[in-house]
């Protein structure tokens, strides 16, 4: 079948064209083996690409920033099937201050708001560490800031199965198959965060209860498809962020995963996930697109 991969910043945003190649280079060649057909835009004229392109496909993933991942995939809903997650739970991840307190109110451990002294500040509809700091200054627009969490930051891949027959705009986000446990590199420089990448898969004494913790996040949210959900470990398992979308980690996932990412996410898009996955030796990965297998 034809599969429409349609990545944004290759042609939209220079910095962070290296992550996206990489991100797209891994698909495109998981989905090949698969025995698809890959097609991607071919311009920098994002939608239009989109809308030409997405009628004469089988399927379509958007991997986009987060503020404009759920615009983009309800032009893929309209026009084929999508294999990412739906259009309306993305919107709800991309609002960072609702998401939280979404979270919170099913009982998920999240940094408390914060209005005054020192505290991490974040757009609340920016995407991953940009312009992410630490700092007693007022929230900027758009931004709102957070209790800054001391602990290990550490990342949960997964892939949501879709609830075939659901009719419903909203995904139900029920059976959420764990890729891996991924150790984030996220360094603070001059007041800011900056995310440079990480190791997979990585063990834990409490794994169980940081992947339990994921799931029901993406769960809550709804999520389908290939997710990544952000937590420090400390007292407790904060959940500081939630990627409906394809993330970095799966350049290293794929390396060390013996199914193909790409046959995972179709199967999940119709309801269908493998109980698990299998996972051989560790790798390292960067926002540059390298990969090493340690």
């Amino acid at each position: 079948m034809k599969v429409l991969l349609a990545e944004y910043t290759v042609f939209c945003d220079p910095h962070l064209a290296p992550e996206g190649e990489a991100m797209l280079r891994t698909l495109s060649r998981s989905f090949a083996r698969c025995g698809h057909d890959v097609v991607s835009p071919e311009s920098g004229n994002f939608e239009a690409e989109i809308r030409r392109l997405a009628p004469v496909c089988d399927m379509g993933l958007v991997i986009a920033p987060d503020h404009l991942l759920a615009g983009y995939t309800r032009i893929i809903e309209q026009a084929t099937h999508n294999l990412g997650c739906g259009s309306m739970n993305a919107a709800l991840c991309a609002n960072k201050q609702r998401t939280a307190a979404v979270l919170t109110q099913h009982g998920i451990a999240v940094p408390g708001e914060r209005t005054e002294g020192r505290k991490v500040i974040k757009e609340i509809r920016g995407c991953g560490t940009h312009n992410m700091r630490l700092s007693e200054e007022e929230p900027g627009p758009g931004e709102f800031g957070q209790d800054y969490i001391e602990g290990e930051s550490l990342s949960v891949s997964l892939v949501g199965s879709r609830i075939v027959g659901e009719a419903c705009l909203y995904y139900s986000g029920r059976g959420m198959l764990p890729l891996a446990l991924n150790r984030q590199r996220v360094t603070l420089r001059d007041g800011f965060f900056r995310y440079e990448g990480g190791e997979t898969p990585v063990d834990h004494p409490r794994k169980e209860e940081i992947i339990a913790t994921a799931a029901q996040a993406a769960t809550v949210l709804g999520c389908q498809g290939y997710v990544g959900v952000d937590v420090v470990v400390a007292d407790r398992i904060y959940v500081v962020d939630v990627n409906p979308r394809i993330t970095t980690s799966i350049t290293g996932i794929a390396a060390v995963m013996q199914e193909e990412v790409a046959g995972i996410i179709v199967a999940a898009s119709r309801g269908e996930t493998p109980e698990s996955v299998h996972l051989t030796g560790r790798a390292r990965y960067d926002t540059g697109g390298r990969v090493e297998r340690l």
